[in-house]
Order: C-alpha cells, then structure tokens, then sequence
C-alpha cells in the first residue's frame, strides 16, 4: 500500500510541476489544464490518506473515509470539468462558439449514454460490482457523472482528430484516466474496498502524468474536424443504441427505472432535441452561405473582373432577356485600333489601365438601361433598347469619347475604334445578332477602321464568298488553278520589250476568274501568302530561264509581299529558286510595294541587303503613292524606282519654260531628276495612252509599263511579242537584260522631238513589240 502510495503521489507531483511549468510558459488553455492537475493532485493526496486509514480499520461509519470518498469525488469533479475546460480551449480543438456548443453537446450525449449504460451494470439487478457498488456514498453520483461526461467529450473529440493524432488523443486519455482514477479511488474509499482505491489512485496519476507529457511536448496538437454537413450528427445514433440495449437488457432482467435512470433518459432526449436544433441552425446559416455564394459566383461569372462591366456570358443573358420581352434591341460591336501597340510599348499594366478607363467612360456616355460589356482582349459590346437611328447616334458619340487621349505615366496613349451596329430586325436568335454585330464591325476594321458600319445583308454574301475562297485557295496549287501572265515593260520611245512583270492568276472551275486584290489579301490574312509567293518565284524563274535558253535578252520582275520579305527564309528560297532554275540572279528583279517601307525601315533594308547580295536586283514599285520619305529613299538598297500611275495621269502636261519642246508630265520629271541623282533607273507604270507616254518620253523616262503597252498576258503571247522585237527594225535597247544605266542629263542632252514622239505614236499599232489595246 505505501509503495502505490509513494509511486502514485510522486507521478502526480512531478505531472502538477510539468503542467504548471508548461502553463507559466505557454499560458491559456494550459493554465486551465494546470489547474485541473493541481485539483487532481490534492485529491489524490486527499485520498491517500484515505486509503491509510481504510488500511488501519476501524468502523466506517465511526472514521472519516465517507467524508474524505465526498470531498475526493467533489474534487474529482472540479478537476475533470477544468481539463475538460482546457482541452476545449486549445487551439485546433474548436474554432467557433457554435463549434465549441456542437461539440459539447455531443459530448453530453455521448456521456450520458455511458452513465446510462455504466447505470445498468451496477445497480439492481445486475450488480457488476456486487458488494463493492458504492450504493451509500450518495456524492459519489457527482464522480460517475463528471467522468462519464468526460469520457463522452474525450471519446468525441478522439474521434474528430486530424492528423497529427498522438498529442491531442494523448491528452483526451489522460483526462479521461484522471477522472475515472479519482472515481475508483472515491468508490473504494467508499465501500471499503482497498484494491480499488489503490486502483484508482494508479490510473489518476497516470492520467496526469500522460496529460504532463502531452503538455511538455512542443509538437503539434492535431486538429478537430466539425463537419456540420456530412458527418457532424452521426455520433448520436451509436448512444442512442446502446442506451435502448441497455434498457431492454435491464427490463429482461426485471430491473425498475428509478430516478437516475429517468433524468438520464431525459438528459438525453434534451441534448439530443438541443444538437439537433444547433445542427438544424447550421445547415440554415450554411444554406444561406452557399445562397450567397451563388449569388456572388453568377455575378462574377456575368461580369468582367477587369473592368467590372458585363462579360459574354452577361451579355447573351441580357440578349436572351431582350429578345425574350419582344423588346427592339441594337448591338454594337467596339474593338480598339491598335490597342496591340499599347501592350508592346508600355507594358501589360498600361493597357490594362486603358481598358478599364474605356469601360468608364462607357458607363458615363450611355443611357440608363443600356448595357456596357467587355467580351475579351479590347473587344467590348454595347446593348441598346433603342431604334438603330438612335443607337447611330450614340456610337457617333462613343467614337469621340474613347478617342480621347488616355494619361498614362509614360505619356498619353492614343486609340480610336471600330464600331459595328446591328439591330434584331425581328430575330429571335442571338446568334444572329452577335454574328451580324461582327460582320458589321469587321468591314468597319476593313473600311479604314475609326469609324461606324451598320451591318447591310451584302456582308454575308461577301462573308460566304470570302469564306470559299479561303477554303478553295488552300487547294488551288494542287488543283494546278494558278496561272502566271507577263506584263511587259517597253523601251520608249521604241516601245520595244525588254522585260516583263511576272502576275498571279487564278482561274477557278466554279467561280471562274478570281481577281488578285480580292485573293492576294485574304492568302495574307489566312497565312497562305508564303506558298503563294514561293510558287511564283519558281514558276516564274523556270518561265525565264526558258525564254533565256531561246536567245531572249530579257529580265523579269516578281512582286514580294511584305510578310515574305519579312520572313528569315525567304533569301534562302530566292537562292534555291535562281540556283534550282539557272537563273542569272541579275535577271531576276524583285519589287516591293513603297507601303511596305512604313512597316520597319531598318529591318527593311537588312532584308533588302541581304537579298541584294544573291545578285537579285530591287525595285520599289509603286513610288509616289505611299509615305516613303527622301531621307528613307536614300538609305534603301534598291536599285530601280517604278512611277505610280497618279503621277503619271493626275497631272496635265507642261511645256517648258523659256525653251522650246514637248510638254511632259512634271511629277514624272521630277522623280526622273531624283533617280538619277541617286543612281536609280526610274520606269513609269501605268501609261494607258499616247499622250501619256509622250508626256513620261518628254519628261526623260525610256522605261514604261502599262496598258498601252500590253496587260498581262500567256507566256506564249510575251514569246511572240519577242520573237516580233528581235526580227524587226526597231533598235534594241543598250540595256536589254536590264534598265540601261541613267544618263546624266542637262543642256548638252537635248529632250525627244515632238515629231519622234508623234512618230512613236502613229505607229503603235504596227509595232512589233505592241499589243494594241483593241487586241488586249
């Protein structure tokens, strides 16, 4: 007896001084734990002395034992509602108020099925315990109570834990040890029954040793999972059981209910009727949650989190709704010109500053009812209830507002925008409206952008028909559809050809002859431009190294795209053609369109460059209708400038001034002054008739190309127009296979004779190296 004493008392010291050190260290819940320990340990002290005096003897009811087995099962109690406090309190264990109800409630529940079911066994007519059962000490129902509702909360809370489990079920043990410790003990001081006692002294000062240990470890409790949804209320149906077993079990053993089995019944009933009533609460404020979420989720799925305006989806609700109400409804369709530049040159952040301030001021320039959306990138919507006349004047109106400058850190940053206009017209298909927006807004970009198009039933023929074209041009190649004609370009005054203009053709079976500026731009846009011009080049190489192995002095020009010159391999295509062909790359002359020089100058004359050094020569064609400037023009590696035709006919001839001669055309005159000064041969495109072509022979010009010279004609019909120049009587150019060296001119060189040029033109008709345009 003194050895479980010495051990007992000493285990719960040394428990009450770690739960005290760790209590002072850590502070809140561990004080509440720390004071249970203390309670356990002047109980279990308290008790010891007890168990001495049972030891000694005596007539009980002449001793204090009965006295000492209350104040141990009081004691007993305060300690186990403490610990029971405290573990509640750590962190992990319970988040909320509501949590921490939910759990003790299903404590309660837990632990008074235990007490019902601990009822049964040890009363009448049972008697588990037999003699034993402390059935005098009356307070000792406190301690079953207090240690039954610890076990409940323990075992719940055992249950519940999350991984990391050890700490917080080690804790939930040790509790539960300390309470049914002081319970023994209290019971065997009780009846007398000495065993029990020590019993219960072991296990109380195991408990607290094993709550000591939990306490002084620094590792992680481990969490409670609540889960108020899936499985918050399912720990009432085990207690439930056990109690309607155990009741029946007691009824076969023709046992009576007394009071402490009715309160216990009772207890039970309102604890559960209370969890459920709480879980019956939490599913409505979950409910609510979840209403809540919807709501806000539906809205941020129906609204831009950029610029707060309606998204696509928003947009097609409001569609539907409209045309649902049989309401007259107009659609415009906004996208931002050259937005693309903003994100290039300042950043992601500034074109995202500007798109939101776009969606300010459409918010501040409509009508109430109208509905603002962004449906992607710089793409934004605007749905009206209103007439289209007046939606016409709404978007007039935006294009003003979203032109404005936008501030911006780096500087203001200029935009304009495309706006297509549709309206319902009595449709009841939204994909409709929001198809014939984008038609709309699609020829707004096409017409030159910065500007308003109502949608008109034409744009689907011509959406159809582009889309065919598409469709057929990615097979015409195979299809062998493309043809290549030859333009002639003439010495004059002689107009003897000297070389030709390589044109794309394309004959289809069905649509019969596509023109090039309704194909040329939609391979560009589809990405078939690539094949298209890598075809030309080696059908138009073959084409000349043929009428170079006939004797043919001549060269031949093939047009460049500005995606194929800017693509890394397109010199390397120009060598495997002129190597793949025998072609003399002096032969071969490639233009480019003076619109292409805006692009990127310097990139432009690093692929020009690069392209001269095959031996190719360049020509700019089309000078004078773009925006190249002197400056750029002196920096171009090219080497012949070709007149647009609105230089050569926008203007009347002139005579000279203070000096006899024909009149010329000035502009031509004065690009002819500028290409020799820069060493560039200079042909005029365009010459349609006589008088034109005296003008461009007075003005200096001995190249011309147009259609008083030929349209663009079989190789077989430039063949004969050759074959016609070499037998006849017209010189041959000094040049042929290329413009002949610039002249300087001056007063010592004087210009053409009227009479030569009257010549040339009386005899056009029968010039060998003439086509007559009634023939063309």
């Amino acid at each position: 007896m003194m050895v479980v004493a010495s051990t007992s008392g000493a285990a719960a010291a040394l428990a009450t001084v770690l739960l005290v050190v760790a209590a002072r260290r850590r502070g809140g819940a561990y004080g509440l734990l720390a004071a249970g320990a203390v309670a356990g340990l002047l109980t279990l002290l308290l008790g010891l002395v007890g168990a001495v005096l049972l030891l000694n003897g005596g007539d009980r009811h002449q001793d204090p034992r009965t006295d000492l087995a209350t104040v141990v099962a009081v004691g007993m109690s305060l300690s186990g509602l403490l610990s029971c406090a405290g573990l509640l309190r750590l962190p992990g264990v319970v988040g909320t108020r509501a949590a921490a109800v939910r759990l003790v409630l299903d404590g309660v529940i837990m632990g008074t099925a235990l007490w019902f079911v601990g009822w049964v066994v040890f009363t009448e007519p049972t008697r588990l315990l037999g003699d034993v059962t402390p059935m005098a000490c009356l307070p000792i129902l406190l301690a079953t109570a207090t240690t039954a509702l610890s076990a409940g909360l323990t075992l719940t809370i055992v249950l519940r834990v999350t991984r990391p489990r050890r700490r917080l079920a080690g804790l939930a043990v040790g509790i539960t040890g300390v309470s049914a410790g002081g319970l023994g003990l209290a019971s065997g001081l009780c009846q007398g029954g000495l065993a029990l006692a020590c019993t219960g002294a072991l296990v109380l000062a195991g408990g607290l040793l094993t709550c000591a240990l939990v306490g002084w470890d620094p590792g992680p409790l481990g969490s409670v999972d609540v889960d108020e949804v899936r499985r918050d209320s399912g720990y009432a149906f085990v207690p439930m059981l056990a109690m309607a077993l155990s009741a029946m079990y007691h009824l076969l053993r023709h046992g009576d209910f007394d009071a402490y089995g009715i309160v216990a019944g009772s207890l039970e009933g309102f604890a559960l009727v209370a969890r459920q009533h709480v879980t019956l609460r939490d599913l409505r404020g979950y409910a609510g949650r979840l209403a809540e979420r919807e709501a806000h989720f539906r809205e941020l799925a129906h609204s831009d989190p950029l610029t707060g305006l309606a998204n696509r989806r928003g947009l097609l609700r409001a569609l539907h709704q409209a045309i649902g109400d049989r309401g007259r409804c107009v659609l415009l369709a906004l996208d931002l010109d050259g937005f693309k530049n903003v994100n290039d040159l300042h950043g992601h952040d500034a074109g995202d500053a500007v798109l939101v301030e776009v969606g300010n001021r459409l918010r501040g320039n409509l009508r109430p009812g109208d509905l603002p959306a962004r449906l992607g990138g710089d793409e934004f919507a605007v749905l009206m209830r209103a007439r289209p006349e007046e939606a016409l004047r709404v978007a007039e109106r935006l294009l003003g507002v979203l032109s404005r400058p936008y501030d911006q850190p780096g500087g203001p940053v200029f935009l304009s925008v495309s706006i297509g206009l549709a309206g319902d017209a009595g449709e009841s298909d939204v994909e409709v409206l929001l198809r014939n927006a984008d038609l709309a807004l699609r020829y707004a970009k096409q017409s030159g952008k910065n500007r308003v198009e109502r949608y008109d039933v034409a744009y689907d023929t011509l959406l159809r028909r582009r889309t065919t074209l598409e469709h057929e041009l990615r097979g015409a190649i195979e299809r062998d559809e493309l043809r290549l004609a030859f333009q002639p370009v003439v010495a004059v005054p002689s107009v003897r050809p000297v070389g030709a203009e390589a044109l794309l053709r394309w004959h289809h079976p069905e649509l019969g002859n596509v023109r090039p500026d309704e194909f040329i731009p939609l391979a560009e846009e589809c990405g078939m431009i690539a094949r298209l011009g890598n075809w030309v080049l080696h059908q138009a190489c073959h084409q000349l190294s043929r009428w170079l192995a006939d004797g043919h002095d001549v060269w031949l020009s093939v047009n460049v795209s500005p995606r194929e010159l800017h693509a890394p391999q397109y010199v390397d295509q120009v060598a495997d053609a002129l190597r793949a062909h025998r072609v003399p790359p002096q032969r071969l002359v490639l233009e480019v369109t003076e619109h292409t020089v805006a692009d990127d100058v310097d990139e432009l004359i690093a692929r020009l460059s690069a392209l001269r050094l095959t031996g190719v020569r360049i020509a700019l064609d089309d000078f004078g209708a773009g925006y190249s400037s002197l400056g750029q023009l002196r920096r171009l590696p090219i080497d012949i400038l070709k007149i647009d035709h609105s230089l050569v006919a926008e203007h009347e001839p002139v005579r000279p001034v203070d000096r006899d001669g024909p009149a010329f055309a000035p502009m031509v005159d004065v690009v002819m002054r500028l290409g020799h000064q820069l060493g560039l041969e200079v042909i005029a495109e365009g010459v349609t008739n006589r008088t034109e072509m005296a003008a461009v022979v007075a003005a200096g010009c001995r190249f011309g190309q147009g259609q008083l010279f030929g349209w663009g004609v079989p190789a077989e019909h430039l063949e004969a127009m050759l074959e016609a120049a070499t037998s006849g009587a017209r010189p041959a150019p000094l040049r042929p296979a290329l413009p002949p060296a610039p002249a300087p001119r001056g007063p010592s060189a004087p210009d053409p004779t009227s009479e030569q040029v009257n010549r040339v033109a009386e005899d056009d008709q029968s010039s060998s190296g003439v086509i007559p345009p009634s023939n063309i």
